[in-house]
């Protein structure tokens, strides 16, 4: 537990450290290095993660209220294939084997998410409290206890009662604030006996921008300019007062850390010798990253958000500026609200300056930094459009947190790679590469100082990935969304993670390179089973459809996907048959 000073009588002292810690991060340096082998400090925490909404399914069971994602996801057009988390990996029924599997990885943690309106159906406490939510987890904690698995918990991983967002605006509205804490207290009273490392929110920069800003993610409001930083103040406001509560209420008998999990994509400069590039890449860090951890650790927004946008909003004639204020009394209420600050962490971008046009109509959070994101051609990327693999920028990050913040407690909450491909592959060698390198940077920053203290693979199953429905896959473990028992099957990163862990990070060069030989072998036997499942259910499926003429191609479409090579086989053959069968009638 960290000692309270670290938030009182140690203010001035941190205070000083935050005045000179711009000066403390060289843009000018990118020691790209070598490989490191090295082991990970004594006691360091290696989990993986998930979140309800992805993950539970059983989206209308047992009393559980309507999130804004049960009825974004409800509506066509908005999620691909119009997929939907109805059901997901059915985590809410298979939560024991999935524990199990957990136990088989050795982790150490895992963290998941409470779903607000599985407990507390309209978001409301008055309302109506679900016990039978509160009973799913009790024994979900219970179990991960039984296997030596810490339980990290999130209390808001997106999915806001749909009764929240349709009376008050949901995280428009300061309201939010007073419910948001009535439910993290409830959380507290009902698991804080077991449950000692919490999260308010996760990756509040994507509830904010894309909830309220470009519509993408629940509840798809397209506030342009001016929903995402008042989603955002609200946030910060309602995390403040939940860490408060947590320690004037709860502290002292339950013993335990609340912090918050903020997701940084690293910006490097385009060019580390022009000025103007290395503006623009603290730049798009300061408003991604420092939007939420600057008011926590110093009290107020980064001076450079301030500045453009106030700067921007006076050229759109508006009399005050679209970012909102904190007042004196609550940028010292907001300032030291983080016991440990959670860390996701997925791709880098390359940053260089561009002036975006002023207008009376043309302010957005994307024209407000003006700046342009560049990738590099020769960056990996396996699956989402977004997702490049550039493990450097994950040390840098680090280290950047570390002279911004006073090198805080740190633990990585999500760090992993998608893929997005046609067919069933199980030995997934980009996603070992993926965890190989990155967790290899985290390392090195640990090594530069960083205080680093977990790791969280993101994630432990493939699940439903928001608006990209099942098209991409982040798990540890492939998951059959056809079969309503919803299968799990390893990948080849389940044996390569699982020697990280055992070896505590990575002992010597011939070591590592035969835990990837022996995982690419392992996985091989697993692919066949798979296949040959899937060539079953594929089967039974295309016999149905020969039986019943007419049956569309749509329905077979729907019915048979993610095909491997052999699978598409046999369906070729099914509909040249089809078609010869047509033909004699």
């Amino acid at each position: 537990m960290l000692p309270r000073c670290a938030f009182s009588v140690c203010h001035v002292l941190v205070l000083v450290l935050c005045l000179s810690s711009a000066e403390d991060f060289d843009w000018t340096k990118n020691d790209h290095g070598s490989f490191y082998y090295g082991t990970f400090p004594a006691g360091f925490s290696w989990g993986a993660g998930s979140s309800a909404y992805q993950t539970e399914g059983a989206w209308d069971k047992d009393g559980k209220g309507l999130s804004i994602w049960d009825v974004f996801s409800h509506k066509k057009g908005k999620i691909q294939q119009n997929d939907t988390g109805d059901s997901s990996c059915e985590g809410y029924h298979k939560f024991k084997d999935d524990v199990s599997l957990m136990k088989e990885l050795k982790l150490n943690h895992y963290r998941f998410s409470i779903s607000w309106p599985r407990i507390i159906p309209t978001g409301i406490k008055s309302d109506h409290i679900n016990e039978k939510g509160i009973q799913y987890y009790d024994e979900l904690i219970n179990h991960l206890l039984e296997s030596k698995i810490t339980p990290i918990v999130t209390l808001y991983h997106w999915d806001l009662p749909q009764v929240l967002q349709e009376k008050y605006g949901g995280w428009q509205n300061i309201t939010m604030v007073n419910h948001f804490n009535e439910f993290a207290n409830l959380c507290f009273e009902r698991f804080g006996n077991r449950v000692k490392n919490w999260i308010t929110f996760n990756n509040p920069w994507s509830v904010a921008v894309e909830g309220y800003e470009t519509g993408e993610h629940a509840p798809g409001l397209r506030l342009r300019g001016t929903g995402a930083y008042r989603a955002a103040h609200h946030i910060i406001k309602a995390h403040a007062k939940v860490w408060h509560s947590y320690d004037t209420q709860w502290r002292a008998k339950q013993k335990g850390l609340v912090g918050i999990s903020l997701s940084g994509d690293w910006g490097e400069p385009v060019d580390i010798s022009n000025q103007k590039d290395i503006e623009a890449a603290e730049r798009y860090v300061q408003f991604y990253l420092g939007w939420f951890a600057t008011p926590i650790f110093h009290g107020d927004y980064p001076q450079v958000m301030k500045d453009f946008i106030g700067r921007k909003s006076v050229q759109q004639g508006l009399g005050t500026s679209r970012l909102p204020t904190f007042s004196p009394q609550e940028k010292s209420y907001i300032k030291g609200t983080c016991d440990f600050l959670g860390i996701g962490h997925f791709t880098t971008r390359y940053i260089t300056q561009k002036s975006n046009p002023s207008g009376r109509s043309s302010g957005s959070y994307f024209t407000d930094r003006d700046l342009a994101e560049l990738v590099d051609p020769r960056w990996p990327d396996p699956g989402s459009e977004w997702l490049y693999s550039v493990p450097w920028g994950f040390r840098r990050l680090l280290n950047f947190v570390k002279t911004q913040y006073g090198n805080p407690m740190v633990y990585v909450t999500e760090n992993g790679v998608s893929e997005k491909m046609l067919c069933t592959e199980l030995c997934d060698d980009w996603r070992i590469q993926y965890y190989k390198d990155y967790i290899n940077e985290m390392l090195k920053a640990i090594k530069d100082g960083a205080n680093v203290k977990g790791y969280t693979a993101w994630s432990l199953l493939d699940k439903f990935e928001w608006d990209e429905g099942y098209s991409e896959r982040f798990g540890l473990y492939y998951v059959d969304f056809r079969n309503k028992n919803k299968p799990r099957y390893p990948k080849a990163s389940v044996q390569f993670y699982k020697r990280i862990i055992s070896s505590n990070g990575f002992p010597n060069q011939r070591e590592v390179e035969n835990w990837r030989r022996k995982a690419v072998e392992t996985c091989s036997s697993s692919n066949q089973l798979l296949a040959a499942e899937e060539q079953r259910s594929t089967a039974a499926n295309i016999l149905r459809l020969i039986h019943d003429p007419l049956t569309s191609h749509m329905e077979m479409v729907t019915e048979i996907v993610v095909p491997t090579v052999c699978t598409l086989s046999i369906l070729l053959s099914a509909i040249f048959l089809m078609f010869l069968l047509r033909r004699r009638n």
